[in-house]
């Protein structure tokens, strides 16, 4: 192997860590909409967080395997 391709296999593949942080992100918008009597707007935003939470574990899921 060359120079540039070991360096290529030694960087780590990113787990898309950013679709965690605003599945949290949603997660907490979910609650406070939730106290605050905006059922509608609770139920969107705790689908959001659940889509990018399952996003996130398939490409876990996915960097692990590779």
């Amino acid at each position: 192997m060359t120079a540039t391709a070991l360096a290529l296999a030694a960087v780590p593949l990113q787990s898309g860590g950013g679709f965690l942080w605003y599945a949290v992100v949603f997660l907490v918008l979910a609650i406070l909409a939730g106290v605050a009597g905006f059922r509608g707007i609770a139920g969107v935003s705790m689908g959001i967080a659940r889509i990018l939470v399952i996003i996130f574990l398939v490409l876990f899921v996915v960097s692990l395997l590779l």
